[in-house]
C-alpha cells in the first residue's frame, strides 16, 4: 500500500575552495536551515552559538502548546483564555487559527467586538483585563499582555488547519470554499501577496513567527478535508511543487524582515505523520526552510475507518489491524516496518533534519468508536458503521475505500465533537482528556449541557457502564474500554505522556507539540471532578528538566569542511497510488566551474523510515553500505540513517554546469536525503544543498 516518491531538493550551491573552511564561522544559524541570499537574519536573537534555540525558562527542550481561539466561553461552555495558559511551563504558543482571505492575505476575519482574536472582551473575568498599550483587544491583546510577563515565551500565528487550509470559517459558522493554500500557491504573485501580508501580520500583532498548517500538499487522492476535494484532487500533480514555492518565498520574506527588524522571525510547520499522505508528498522538501517541524503524530487511527486502534502510539507492536489489512507486515519489500506510530514518523523527518529541529505531537484529546467487536478490550477490534451508505464525507464508500467507515462514538463519548455543514454531530469520540478522566472515574460531570448534551432525556448523553483504563507498554498507549456499551476511547494519560517525554529527552529531539492546551486536566477539589489543568504539561516539564542539549547536527558523523556546488533533484515520479515502487530519476547537477570526474564517489543518508534496500536501475552500483535498521520496527527503529554509496561510472564525468541522471528504487516514504559527500582527487566535499552551518556564501 505504502511507497514514496523521492524528490531531492535542488539547490543553488557554492564552492568553498580548499583552505577556506575557516570562512564557515559560527553565526548561530541552525545546521540545515536555509539562509536567504542578500539577507543577514540575526539568528543569535533566537539561537546560541551552536545553533540551538534559546528556550524559555532555561529548558533544554520545547513545550509548544496550541491555543485555540474558539474556546471563548461565550457559548456557555468553559472558556480557555490566555490567562489559563501555564506561561511558566510552556516555551511556545501557537495561536489557532488564521486563514488566507480571498485576497490572498493572512486574516483572522473582520474586526469587531465579536472577533475573538482582535475585538472580543471578557469583562469581569480575572486575568482577562485588556492591556491599553495595544490598539486591538481579544486574544491577541491578552497574549501580548502575558508575554510582557514571560518574555522568553515565543508566540506564533498558525495559519490554516483542517477547516481553513482550503477555506474560510465565517463568524456565523458557515464556511467559504475559497481555495486557501491550494489556490494561493498556484501563483507566484499570490504567494508574494500572502508572504508580504504574513510579515505585516507578525509586526502588527507582535508574533515571533508563522506556523503553516497546510493539510495537505500530497498527490494522494482524497487526502485532507473533504470540503477541499474540489480543488485539491484537481491539482494533485502540482500541490507539492507549489507548497515548496510558497515556503521558499515565505522564508525569504521573513528573512528580509528579520534583517530589517533586528530579530529573527521563525517559520515552522505542522507536518503529517501519515505514511499514506507522505507517500504522495515527494520528499517533503520544505524542511530546509523550517526553524523546526511539528509532527502531527496523532489521528493515526480514527472512526474514518473500522479499525479500532490508538490515536498516537509511540511504537508499532506488529498487530496493527489496518496495516495487516494492507499486508504491510507480510510484503517482503517493507521488511515488516509498521508506520502508524510516532517513532516511524520521527525517523522519516530525521532523514532530512537534525533531531533538535523536530518536535513530536501529543494529543490532549481522545478518539473513539462504539459497537466495537473483537480485539483485546477493544484494541485492534473492528467497528464498522452499520449502514455504510451513511458514511461521513471523505470516508469509506464515499471515496471508494476498500475499508468500511467506522462507527464513531457519540453523546457523552463525543464531548468535543465537530458539526457537519447541516449542524449535525460528527461521530468521532473526541473528548478533552479532562472529560475522559471523569469517565474513567465514573463521574458524569456538571458541564454536559454546556456542550449541548441532554443527559436528562437522551440515554446516549448520560454516564452508563464502567470505563476501564487499559495500557499497552509496547505501543505506549492508553485507552478506556466500556464493555457494557462496547465503546473504545483512545486516550493520552500521564503514563503515555511521560514515556513520550522521556523518548524526546533520551533521543535528543527538540521537544513536544501539544494539541491542544485546553484538553489538559486537574482535579477540582470542590466539585470533585476533573476540569482544565496542567497535569500533563507538568509531566512533560519534569521529564525535560535536566535533559542534555538536543541534537544540533544533521549528520551523526563529521562532515567535510569544504563545500561543493552540486544540486540533486528527483524527476519523473508517479502520482498517488501509482507511486509504487518508488523509482525517480536523480538529476545530479554540477554548478561549479570544475568538472567532477568519472569514478568520483558519492555518498548520502536517508532515514530508516524506509528499508535499507535502495538500489539503482542505471547500473552504477548504488547500494546501502551501512544500515541503521533492518527488519520489523516493533519497539522502535534502532538507528537514524541508511547510508548510500555509489561511484560515477568511469566514462561518466559531470562537466561544469552539466547534469547526469541515475534512476533509483526504494520502498516506503523518505524525507529529503541529507549528509551528501562527494570524493575525488583525494579530497572529500560536503554539498551546500545541506545548508551546513556557517555564513551564507
Amino acid at each position: 500500500m505504502f511507497a514514496a516518491v523521492a524528490t531531492l531538493l535542488a539547490a543553488s550551491l557554492v564552492v568553498l575552495l580548499p583552505g577556506t573552511a575557516s570562512a564557515r564561522a559560527d553565526n548561530c544559524r541552525p545546521d540545515g536551515l536555509a539562509a536567504t541570499p542578500g539577507t543577514t537574519s540575526p539568528y543569535c536573537t533566537v539561537y546560541d552559538s551552536a545553533g540551538r534555540e534559546k528556550i524559555a525558562h532555561g529548558s533544554p527542550r520545547r513545550t509548544i502548546g496550541y491555543f485555540t481561539g474558539w474556546r471563548t466561553g461565550k457559548d456557555g461552555s468553559p472558556a480557555y483564555l490566555a490567562g489559563n495558559i501555564p506561561w511558566n511551563k510552556v516555551s511556545h504558543i501557537n495561536y489557532a487559527f488564521a486563514h488566507i482571505g480571498a485576497d490572498n492575505r493572512v486574516s483572522v476575519g473582520p474586526d469587531g467586538p465579536g472577533n475573538a482574536a482582535t475585538g472580543m472582551e471578557w469583562p469581569g473575568v480575572p486575568g482577562a483585563e485588556m492591556d491599553p498599550a495595544y490598539p486591538y483587544k481579544g486574544h491577541f491583546n491578552l497574549l501580548n499582555k502575558y508575554k510582557k510577563q514571560n518574555p522568553g515565551v515565543r508566540t506564533l500565528i498558525s495559519i490554516g488547519g483542517w477547516a481553513e487550509s482550503g477555506g474560510i470559517l465565517n463568524p456565523d459558522g458557515t464556511r467559504t470554499a475559497s481555495g486557501g493554500f491550494y489556490k494561493t500557491a498556484q501563483s507566484q504573485q499570490a504567494i508574494d501577496t500572502f508572504a508580504d501580508s504574513t510579515v505585516q501580520f507578525l509586526r502588527q500583532y507582535g508574533f515571533d513567527g508563522a506556523d503553516i498548517d497546510y493539510e495537505y500538499a500530497t498527490s494522494m487522492k482524497y487526502a485532507g478535508n473533504p470540503d477541499d476535494f474540489w480543488i485539491a484532487d484537481a491539482n494533485r500533480a502540482t500541490l507539492m511543487k507549489n507548497y515548496v514555492a510558497l515556503m521558499k518565498s515565505l522564508r525569504a520574506k521573513l528573512d528580509a524582515a528579520s534583517t530589517a527588524d533586528g530579530k529573527h522571525y521563525m517559520l515552522t510547520a505542522a507536518v503529517s505523520a501519515s505514511g499514506w499522505i507522505l507517500r504522495g508528498a515527494e520528499t517533503y522538501q520544505v524542511t530546509q526552510y523550517l526553524d523546526y517541524a511539528n509532527i502531527m503524530t496523532y489521528d493515526l487511527h480514527g472512526a474514518w475507518n473500522q479499525y479500532v486502534g490508538p490515536n498516537a502510539a509511540l511504537y508499532d507492536d506488529g498487530n496493527d489491524a489496518e496495516l495487516k489489512f494492507w499486508s504491510v507486515y507480510t510484503t517482503p519489500q517493507y521488511e515488516g516496518i509498521g508506520h502508524l506510530n510516532t517513532d516511524w514518523a520521527y525517523h522519516y523527518f530525521r532523514g532530512a533534519m537534525q533531531a533538535g529541529r523536530i518536535n513530536i505531537g501529543v494529543p490532549f484529546y481522545t478518539r473513539g468508536w462504539q459497537g466495537v467487536s473483537g480485539g483485546q478490550q477493544g484494541q485492534w477490534g473492528t467497528a464498522p458503521l452499520p449502514d455504510q451508505k451513511k458514511c461521513p464525507p471523505g470516508t469509506g464508500g464515499s471515496v471508494g475505500s476498500k475499508i468500511p467507515c467506522g462507527n464513531g462514538a457519540i453523546g457523552i463519548d463525543n464531548l468535543w465533537h465537530d458539526m457537519t455543514a447541516g449542524g449535525e454531530e460528527v461521530p468521532s469520540g473526541v473528548n478533552p482528556m479532562w472529560h475522559a478522566k471523569n469517565l474513567e472515574n465514573g463521574v458524569q460531570g456538571d458541564y454536559l449541557k454546556a456542550y449541548g448534551l441532554d443527559p436528562d432525556n437522551d440515554p446516549a448523553d448520560r454516564l452508563t457502564g464502567t470505563y476501564t483504563r487499559n495500557y499497552s507498554g509496547p505501543l505506549t498507549s492508553s485507552w478506556l474500554w466500556n464493555d457494557q456499551k462496547k465503546v473504545y476511547l483512545t486516550t493520552e494519560d500521564e503514563s503515555a505522556v511521560d514515556t513520550k517525554a522521556k523518548y524526546v529527552a533520551d533521543k535528543g529531539l527538540g521537544g513536544i507539540m501539544i494539541w491542544e492546551l485546553a484538553g489538559d486536566y486537574a482535579m477540582d477539589p470542590v466539585k470533585h471532578q476533573y476540569g482544565m489543568g496542567t497535569t500533563l504539561v507538568d509531566k512533560i516539564g519534569s521529564r525535560f528538566a535536566g535533559a542534555a542539549p538536543y541534537g544540533a547536527s544533521k549528520s551523526n558523523t563529521a562532515m567535510p569542511a569544504d563545500v561543493l556546488d552540486v544540486g540533486v533533484e528527483a524527476k519523473g515520479f508517479a502520482l498517488g497510488d501509482a507511486n509504487y515502487p518508488i523509482n525517480p530519476k536523480l538529476a545530479i547537477t554540477n554548478r561549479s566551474a570544475t568538472a567532477i570526474p568519472g569514478g568520483a564517489q558519492v555518498e548520502f543518508d536517508y532515514g530508516t523510515s524506509a528499508p535499507g534496500s535502495m538500489a539503482d536501475q542505471s547500473g552504477w552500483g548504488l547500494r546501502v553500505t551501512q544500515k541503521g535498521h533492518s527488519g520489523p520496527n516493533i519497539g522502535g527503529l534502532k538507528g537514524d540513517f541508511q547510508h548510500v554509496s555509489f561511484a560515477l561510472p568511469s566514462w561518466q564525468s559531470i562537466p561544469a554546469k552539466g547534469t547526469v541522471e541515475v534512476t533509483v528504487n526504494y520502498y516506503l516514504p523518505i524525507a529529503t536525503p541529507s549528509n551528501f559527500k562527494v570524493t575525488f582527487g583525494g579530497k572529500s566535499y560536503a554539498l551546500s544543498q545541506d545548508n551546513p552551518r556557517g555564513p551564507a556564501t
